[in-house]
């Protein structure tokens, strides 16, 4: 039998964790001295105690921790309590990267001040183009806000065409523009070169537009989109610089997309007019 203090020390817990758990049930000790109020564990009980561990640290409850050790919990039930929460925890994982990608991109962006060359910034022409799109609304204009809507939406657009037999004929385009409500939010527009008749495709909520000709200061962004901000920073600082002024948000021409993300090509396009 081990003292409250021993059972802590080969638990990796504390002693108070270990009361509180006796006083709610959920791990009562073998036994308790009526006259000093000691509680005493045996070995056996760390199999307990570690499954605890486990399940809270998995995110469960301890009313649901005990539901399961109990037994109150049947096996089918607990399997897809695990994959929901093997799920979340993905969601929280890849949201703490793209977190971490954006506060990188920010610091890459402060380090570059007045220090990354916009040799290759260039005004062209860009003609008119027809693209077939899936469009949603992003609460803002940040990464954050924009990759988990334009991500589902390239997800669902290839499927779609393929369904209604239309071929890509050039790179995707991705274009933004301030939702009719204002507020801040953004109508997303994820789209692909087509050469299909203007109008909806079908039931698939795909639609085929032409985008009108306009002029543009362009540079080019290497790397995954979570990481544009300097370089959209330093397009922008040309712009400034250079006696235009932009009318409107840059559009995304997917140039190379490879699986490896770092190793995305992707041309910034956004519409300038001279002061």
């Amino acid at each position: 039998m081990f003292t409250i203090g021993d059972f802590a020390r080969y638990g990796r817990v504390s002693a108070r964790m270990l009361r509180h758990y006796d006083a709610i049930g959920l791990l009562h000790p073998d036994s308790t001295d009526p006259a000093t109020g000691y509680r005493h564990y045996g070995g056996g009980q760390l199999a307990r105690l570690n499954r605890i561990i486990a399940l809270k640290d998995l995110g469960f409850t301890l009313q649901q921790v005990r539901a399961v050790l109990d037994e109150e919990v049947g096996p089918e039930e607990l399997r897809g309590m695990l994959r929901l929460r093997h799920s979340e925890l993905e969601a929280a994982m890849a949201a703490a990267a793209a977190r971490l990608a954006q506060v990188e991109a920010r610091l890459r962006s402060i380090e570059s001040e007045g220090h990354m060359s916009v040799d290759d910034v260039v005004v062209r022409h860009v003609p008119a183009v027809r693209v077939a799109e899936l469009t949603g609304v992003a609460a803002g204009y940040g990464p954050g806000d924009i990759t988990p809507v334009i991500r589902p939406l390239y997800e669902q657009l290839f499927p779609l065409l393929g369904r209604a037999g239309v071929s890509p004929t050039g790179p995707g385009i991705a274009r933004y523009e301030d939702a009719p409500d204002g507020g801040g939010a953004v109508v997303v527009h994820a789209g692909v070169t087509v050469s299909a008749p203007v109008g909806p495709l079908g039931d698939t909520g795909v639609t085929v537009v032409e985008l009108p000709p306009f002029e543009a200061a362009t540079i080019i962004h290497r790397g995954a989109m979570d990481g544009v901000l300097p370089t959209a920073q330093t397009l922008a600082r040309w712009i400034d610089a250079s006696g235009y002024r932009s009318a409107g948000y840059a559009r995304e021409i997917s140039l190379e997309c490879p699986e490896d993300e770092a190793k995305w090509v992707t041309e910034l396009q956004e519409p300038v007019v001279g002061d």
